[in-house]
């Protein structure tokens, strides 16, 4: 690739992977496990879902779970840093 592409493109070309992927799950993600998305027949056939629980499920999933006990930080330790009194 290095006679097609110069290396200043390679950055460019992993961010946009990056995006591209996370693109592509979030679509399967909502194709595939969203209460509200039927694909087949049977489920298309019913007019008003009564689906709470399949509804919090996919609401709570476990990334979710896991930063609701972190911090709501992005650098605790600079933050930390600058906001003791001295």
């Amino acid at each position: 690739m290095g006679r097609w592409m110069k290396p200043e493109v390679y950055p460019l070309l992993a961010a946009m992977t990056f995006v591209t992927s996370m693109c592509v799950f979030q679509l399967t993600r909502n194709l595939l496990q969203n209460p509200d998305v039927r694909i087949s027949k049977n489920g298309r056939t019913k007019g008003v879902f009564d689906n709470k629980e399949e509804g919090e499920k996919y609401a709570k999933h476990g990334l979710r779970n896991f930063l609701r006990t972190r911090p709501p930080e992005v650098m605790p330790t600079i933050n930390h840093f600058f906001s003791e009194q001295k």
